[in-house]
């Protein structure tokens, strides 16, 4: 199997008008966060179902797709990458994880992240030295930013709050849209998995000066009158 034949594949079932609207949505107009990324207008259910018949797609076969202009052969690379991943042995998962830092400069827009840090380095770094989170959520890239975040998200299930504050303390007051929402929703799902009372003190300290956006997504789930109480310590920024 070869990454030419996922394209082709891939091409069968593109349209112009998902096309057009994949790129007004994943805003890659000039100026715009993900500007100059290409669609080619295929579902993400065709790309998962596309995915599976190439799970066994060489690793350098999916770099090929990895570092593709085109956003549906990153996302299903990346769809491989994490089937991959999962069936792997340590050696394997170590491998894989290894390949995603190396390559995560095409991990380039929301969808990649989310579907992808997870499950792949933010699980291979649940047994190993966390601090190359440190590291991204400290970097310039909003794309490593983000996926500093959303690779805590299985740690967080599973009521493991630590690192999680850690990347939360450095991104709270980050000015990008797409980060505070990042923050928000792991913040919200503190609360989710027994960590009401973390996330309560945590909105005590912060809740009147951090971004409304990331507060909004933090409180989502809280009792109206509680929420409207954090909403109105909150300053507008």
């Amino acid at each position: 199997m070869r990454a030419e034949e996922v394209g082709q594949a891939l091409r069968k079932l593109a349209t112009t008008a998902k096309a057009k609207v994949s790129a007004w949505f994943f805003k890659s107009g000039p100026g715009q966060y993900a500007e100059g990324d290409k669609f080619l207008g295929v579902t993400v259910p065709e790309q998962r179902k596309i995915a599976k018949q190439f799970g066994d797609l060489d690793l350098v076969e999916v770099k090929k797709l990895v570092v593709s202009p085109w956003h549906e052969e990153r996302l299903t690379g990346l769809f491989i990458l994490v089937d991959q991943y999962k069936r792997a042995d340590d050696a394997g998962k170590k491998t894989i994880a290894s390949f995603y830092h190396k390559n995560r400069a095409y991990v380039n827009n929301w969808d990649l992240v989310d579907s992808s840090a997870p499950y792949i380095l933010g699980d291979y770094l649940t047994n190993h030295s966390r601090a190359v989170l440190v590291q991204l959520a400290k970097s310039k890239s909003i794309w490593d930013r983000r996926i500093a975040m959303l690779s805590t998200a299985g740690w967080i299930s599973q009521g493991d709050f630590t690192d999680a504050f850690k990347i939360i303390d450095i991104l709270i007051d980050d000015k990008h849209d797409l980060i505070q929402k990042a923050v928000g929703w792991m913040l919200r799902e503190i609360g989710k998995n027994a960590g009401r009372a973390e996330l309560e003190k945590f909105l005590d300290r912060h809740a009147a000066t951090m971004p409304r956006t990331t507060l909004r997504y933090a409180v989502e789930h809280f009792e109206p009158q509680l929420k409207t109480h954090y909403m109105g310590l909150a300053k507008m920024k």
